[in-house]
């Protein structure tokens, strides 16, 4: 029988196996309640974003700004590429 974690536990029983398995609190926690919402769906991959390569320089280097980039507006379009992916 599972324990009661309270009521931030939404699904006891993925969260007691997660923690068997390893996982730290706060990740057992989010699976958990996410597996036990029927909006949220964590098995499924996430969104279908090109690959920065099909993506402009321009587009590179505002994605580099949201970041905070150092040195992005020296770079080529492989060295935006290669300091977003580091992030």
């Amino acid at each position: 029988m599972t324990k009661d974690h309270g009521p931030s536990i939404k699904d006891d029983a993925t969260y007691e196996a997660l923690l068997e398995q390893g996982a730290s609190k706060q990740k057992a926690a989010r699976i958990a309640n996410a597996q036990a919402s029927p909006d949220q769906h964590p098995s499924e991959k996430g969104g279908k974003a090109q690959p920065y390569e099909d993506w402009t320089k321009d587009d590179l280097y505002a994605r580099a700004q949201e970041l905070d980039v150092d040195g992005r507006s020296t770079m080529t379009k492989d060295a935006l590429i290669a300091a977003l992916r580091d992030r």
